[in-house]
């Protein structure tokens, strides 16, 4: 039987434990029956005490991030008997510790990121890595302390830099929740004849359309990439893509899709070409699955960009 885990993340004195309080106190979502854990790896100027949430409500603390290990985080599920893990993590420590270390029959059911409005730029600009880390994952965004002179746009975009998935709402200083409503148009024409893709805006069309490839199945696309030969392909299939950075060097990646058709080229690794041609569905060696496949209809040898690593920002 699965263990749902209700996974809420964000900086120290965000408000992640009264976040959790009022979710405790909630009858929809603690029905007084089942056994809950809670789970807290820092300590803030709130506490939490079980007993206010009944007895079905045990408390862990796991305030060492050596201590993030699959065995001990089942036995403190088996300890309090859980049937719901609700677990505060440490906004300092990365993501991957937690679910590298998820025992077999935990499902991270919700993940929710909790903000200050009031510091979101100043962690956004001077610990970009680690707010990176907590948006990539979470479904929901709650920047909390909103007020009048609040410039949600600029949370907005913090959030879309990095997820187009995440939802986004904001909390008063009254409690009041408003969902974001502010839309994102992509800076390509979708229903050109041709879809043309700046070198500045190549990260932000690759992240769409993996995240939503069914808008552009059939779609001609024209970009300029890197060329990658994998010998693993057939004769006449390259990679084409761009360096891409999320947030700092250390996470720089070449990302590209699956070509077939080289025109008169002779490519190697490493040439900028500009391709154009039609993106479908379907397997290849290089994803082990079914993913995009451009069917090049022109090619051409190009000089490199200004800015040879792509980004969303």
């Amino acid at each position: 039987m699965e263990t749902p885990i209700y996974l809420f993340t964000g900086f120290l004195e965000a408000g992640k434990t009264s976040f959790i309080a009022e979710t405790m106190k909630d009858p929809n979502f603690n029905d007084g029956k089942r056994k809950y854990l809670v789970i807290l790896c820092e300590e803030g100027e709130e506490e939490l005490d079980p007993s206010d949430f009944g007895d079905n409500v045990s408390l862990a603390i796991f305030d060492d991030e050596q201590k993030i290990t699959t065995d001990r985080l089942s036995a403190a599920a088996k300890r309090a008997g859980a049937d719901i893990v609700v677990m505060e993590y440490n906004g300092m420590w990365m993501l991957d510790r937690f679910y590298n270390a998820l025992p077999e029959n935990w499902m991270v059911y919700q993940e929710i990121l909790i903000v200050d409005s009031s510091t979101a730029k100043s962690y956004n600009a001077n610990m970009r890595q680690l707010m990176v880390d907590k948006l990539t994952s979470c479904e929901m965004v709650v920047f909390n302390r909103v007020k009048p002179d609040t410039d949600k746009l600029e949370l907005h975009k913090i959030v879309r830099g990095v997820s187009r998935k995440a939802n986004i709402c904001y909390e008063d200083t009254e409690g009041e929740i408003e969902f974001d409503t502010f839309e994102d148009p992509l800076p390509f024409d979708l229903a050109a004849p041709v879809i043309e893709i700046k070198d500045e805006d190549f990260a932000l069309f690759y992240r769409d359309m993996t995240e939503e490839f069914g808008k552009y199945e059939g779609k001609t696309v024209r970009f300029k990439g890197i060329v990658a030969i994998d010998p693993s392909l057939p004769k006449g299939h390259f990679a084409i893509g761009r360096h891409i950075m999320v947030c700092c060097a250390d996470d720089i990646a070449y990302r590209g899709v699956v070509a077939v058709g080289t025109g008169n080229l002779k490519l190697k690794t490493r040439d900028w070409v500009i391709v154009e041609g039609k993106l479908t569905e379907e397997y290849s060696k290089l994803y082990r699955a079914r993913g995009p496949v451009l069917s090049v209809t022109h090619i051409e040898m190009a000089e490199r960009p200004t800015e040879e690593v792509a980004t969303f920002y």
